[in-house]
């Protein structure tokens, strides 16, 4: 009768192994907790839009028989060559390349603004220091972790024939150069064609992005705000919806940079058969040989797929905090929509 009336009365919340969980993850550090819920939910939504990301790659970097064909036939061309597979092809390194990069941002943003303080008084504790220490984070986090945002960008880059017969002798479809095995032959190829520099191709144009796009989100999304109603200035989704406006609007200005840094990072060679050599040489070659819209080829991609990642990013980050019984602030990214790519 005692067990009986155990197993009536009895709910998940009374499971003495529940509650043993929920004291562990309480024990833990709130920064980490925070981390876990933002990695899982960043995780599924890079994950949910990871074909349009291959795409977009192919796109950047006017892949032969890709750039002319828009996403829907670039999807149909990866399917019939890669299969289902080809569609992810390179998610995996995104994804490992996110925490780390997370950890970065997150580890030396407090110390960027107490470096600020104390060097330059005047900043105050107005959306400069934000600004700047976001953008110094920002940077950080991404020399530290752009080695995998460049193998990523090769192995995305390279289409395979699934037909073709596996070895040494694979080669790409569209550049007709041998095949990357994985992420570990790039490394090891970038290594020993152009040592530790290689790893670093096309990072100038990252970084000079970083402090203009923040610049641009930040105003924007201020000059959004003056537009609501003073009654609906606490509404999430208006406040959401300014972010990710105003966030669309800095990628927009700032895109050229994207499409020159994937095109180094892919090695695009120019009329002579040699790399860029910088990244002005390469906008240069872009626009006197590709043509101006190349510098936006792919754009239309980031507003197809920035409803869906910050509906699923969102939704995913909630789920993750209820399981973990703990109610931290959502991702900054997921939030305003931050480039993260």
């Amino acid at each position: 009768m005692g067990i009986e009336s155990y197993e009536i009365g009895s709910s998940i919340d009374d499971d003495p192994c529940e509650d043993e969980h929920v004291q562990i993850v309480h024990s833990l550090p709130y920064y980490l907790m925070e981390l876990i819920a933002a990695g899982a939910s960043t995780t599924v939504s890079k994950t949910a839009v990871a074909p349009l990301e291959r795409v977009k790659i192919l796109l950047e970097t006017r892949a032969e028989g890709f750039h002319s064909i828009g996403v829907y036939g670039s999807l149909k061309k990866i399917m019939k060559n890669e299969g289902v597979k080809g569609l992810y092809k390179a998610n995996g390194v995104c994804i490992i390349r996110m925490l780390p990069h997370s950890i970065f941002h997150y580890m030396t943003y407090e110390q960027y603004r107490g470096f600020l303080q104390y060097k330059w008084p005047r900043v105050g504790q107005g959306p400069t220091l934000d600004i700047l220490a976001g953008s110094a984070a920002s940077a950080t986090a991404f020399l530290c972790t752009y080695p995998l945002d460049l193998a990523r960008a090769k192995y995305a880059y390279q289409v395979l024939d699934r037909h073709q017969s596996s070895g040494d002798s694979r080669r790409c479809i569209h550049s007709g150069l041998p095949a990357h095995r994985g992420i570990t032959d790039i490394f090891r190829t970038v290594y020993k064609q152009a040592g530790m520099s290689g790893f670093y191709r096309g990072v100038g144009p990252t970084l000079g992005g970083i402090l203009p796009y923040n610049v641009l989100k930040f105003y924007s999304n201020e000059e959004l705000k003056r537009w609501v109603p003073n009654e609906d200035q606490s509404s999430i989704a208006l406040n959401l919806a300014c972010g990710t406006l105003a966030a669309l609007f800095g990628q927009t200005v700032m895109y050229p940079l994207d499409v020159v840094r994937r095109q180094m990072q892919v090695d695009i060679l120019n009329q002579n058969g040699v790399r860029y050599k910088n990244a002005i040489e390469a906008f240069k070659f872009i626009i006197h040989n590709q043509g101006w819209r190349q510098l936006y080829a792919g754009l239309y991609i980031n507003y197809i797929k920035i409803v869906p990642t910050l509906a699923i990013g969102l939704t995913s980050f909630d789920v993750v905090s209820q399981r973990l019984h703990f109610h931290g602030r959502r991702p900054a990214d997921a939030e305003n929509g931050t480039r993260t790519s």
